[in-house]
Parts: structure tokens; C-alpha cells; sequence
């Protein structure tokens, strides 16, 4: 189960996602869906090209990695954390990378 939520701001634009940390339940249940609906589709493309290769195996793969794919696909799309629902220090040494906060004005 997913033990965070982060929520992202992306600072030119305004835009804001909420990504979960931890387990996928919904890559669980759903397989590539959830990324397609985020609108990460490079992360569903992959997961449906190795679902059709594996018969389905790799889904018992991304339901552990899917959640810190979608926060490296944030931050690499320049989005910044605004708020959490845990600290943002432990959650980024459990992900083992940096978080980027926003700045407040």
C-alpha cells in the first residue's frame, strides 16, 4: 500500500499531480492504465509492451516500481514538491533520490 502522497507543482506552468509512494494497488488491479491515465505514457507504453512479451508477468514487477517511476517522470518534467503527507526528507531517502520542493514566496 502506498505509505505517502506527494503533491507536485510544475512552477511555470501551475499545474499541479498528486503521485502516491509505495506499492501500486492500482498497477496492481489495472496493469498500464493507471500511467495512461496520469498521462505518463512512455511508463504505459512500457508496461504494455512487456505485458504482451511476459503474458502479463511484469505486472507483478510495476506494482513495486510503477509509483517511483511516475515521481522520476515528475521531476524530470520540472515539477517541485508543495506538500506531503510525510516528510519529504524520509520519503526521498526511502526513494533513494532528491526531491526537489518548491519554494515558498
Amino acid at each position: 500500500m502506498a505509505y505517502a502522497q506527494l503533491n507536485f507543482v510544475q512552477p511555470h506552468s501551475g499545474r499541479m499531480k498528486t503521485a502516491p509512494v509505495g506499492f501500486s494497488w492500482t498497477t496492481f488491479f489495472f496493469g498500464f492504465f493507471p500511467a495512461l491515465l496520469r498521462g505518463h505514457w512512455v511508463g504505459a507504453i512500457i508496461q504494455l509492451v512487456l505485458a504482451i512479451a511476459t503474458f502479463g508477468l511484469s505486472g507483478l514487477v510495476f506494482m513495486f516500481i510503477y509509483n517511483k517511476m511516475y515521481i522520476k517522470y515528475l521531476v524530470g518534467e520540472g515539477y517541485r514538491v508543495q506538500s506531503s503527507s510525510g516528510d519529504v526528507k524520509f520519503i526521498g531517502g526511502q526513494l533513494k533520490m532528491q526531491l526537489p520542493l518548491l519554494e515558498q514566496a
